[in-house]
């Protein structure tokens, strides 16, 4: 009886552990998807690059205004026609990351340094939180909701 209890505990703490480590790895695919499609959409103004990361009915819901697929292709296929594009990076501090199943929640702070001609900078501040859900293409973003942040 004590050999079966022995077995049964360890049987349990190791699907525990497996467990644990699924949901790390997980939120670490959550990190990135959002780091990513920063870097791949919005840094590099590459419209090419939302199928990639957003869901077909993807929306971003920025300062009041609702955005989706198209008008972000459209935005960004504007911004590329500026005479001065400034550089843009991004930096994502997360504040939490939940996972149930297929589905994926992200609340974190984003701030972009955008730089123009190597003389000038400008910094912007976000409290983002956005939706993901696993699909058979891997994690991808649903929604997202931003608000500026005020300058300290």
């Amino acid at each position: 009886m004590k050999k079966l209890t022995t077995i049964i505990l360890m049987i349990c703490f190791t699907t525990l552990s497996f467990g644990q480590k699924a949901t790390k790895t997980d939120k670490s695919k959550i990190e990135k998807l959002i780091i990513e499609s920063f870097d791949e959409i919005w840094s590099k103004l590459d419209s090419k690059n939302i199928d990639k990361y957003y869901t077909k009915d993807f929306l971003l819901l920025e300062n009041g205004e609702v955005w989706n697929n198209d008008s972000i292709a459209n935005y960004l296929d504007k911004a590329l026609l500026e005479k001065s594009i400034p550089t843009r990076v991004n930096s994502i501090e997360v504040i939490e990351i939940k996972i149930l199943n297929k589905m994926a929640w992200i609340a974190y702070k984003n701030q972009a340094v955008f730089s123009f001609d190597d003389k000038r900078t400008i910094k912007v501040s976000w409290l983002e939180s956005a939706t993901a859900i696993l699909t058979k293409n891997g994690w991808k973003l649903e929604m997202l909701h931003s608000t500026r942040m005020k300058d300290k």
